[in-house]
């Protein structure tokens, strides 16, 4: 049973099941769906990437709490962001800029680990960290998760541990990155649209 089947079965959400509609991105289907993202980084098995795993965290939670505090105004990602602007408050949009960027990365590293099959994890990963996140973080931060990247564990055991027939986990893992990309892209895309983002 592969890591994605067990999600299932858990009645985990993944990104290829999250609903998109005209109004947006439905916001608990993605913020569940991102909650899994966090679990992912436990195969990566090193407590170097509990930096990463808490700034995920983190974020989801000033999302979801905006969402709880006005579920009729946020059904949507974009929704809870127009929303929250008119309020004049910043702190659920905040946490999706940053929420948004830490999942940039974790597709950026794992896209590239699936098309670059003799690199190693390590490889994959401080490339994805410096084409997302690096810029943002400041001189304090930037050798936290330099660290971590350098913490990854061997490429096969990663795949290994994911599970099941590895043909099969590697579609499953492209098909669930290229759902979390686009939904990404989508959110990013409006965002700047509207300056949401700016100063964030």
């Amino acid at each position: 049973m592969s890591y994605f089947d067990k999600v299932k079965e858990q009645k985990g959400q993944l990104f290829n099941n999250v609903t998109i509609t005209e109004k947006g991105v439905n916001t608990t289907e993605f913020l569940d769906a991102a909650a899994v993202v966090v679990q992912l980084f436990d195969i990566l098995g090193n407590k170097a990437f509990s930096v990463v795993q808490n700034d995920l965290l983190g974020n989801i939670k000033k999302v979801r709490d905006r969402h709880d505090a006005e579920p009729l105004r946020s059904g949507t990602l974009e929704e809870l962001v127009a929303a929250e602007n008119l309020d004049k408050k910043t702190t659920a949009t905040q946490g999706l800029v940053w929420l948004l960027r830490g999942l940039e990365f974790t597709y950026k590293a794992l896209l590239r680990s699936l098309r670059n099959p003799t690199e190693e994890l390590s490889e994959s990963f401080s490339k994805a960290y410096e084409d997302s996140l690096k810029k943002f973080h400041s001189f304090v931060v930037k050798p936290i998760f330099n660290l971590a990247m350098k913490a990854c564990p061997y490429r096969k055991d990663f795949y290994e541990k994911l599970g099941g027939d590895p043909t099969t986990v590697e579609i499953e893992l492209g098909d669930w990155l290229s759902a979390l990309e686009k939904q990404v892209l989508q959110v990013q895309d409006f965002m700047k649209q509207h300056n949401y983002d700016k100063g964030l």
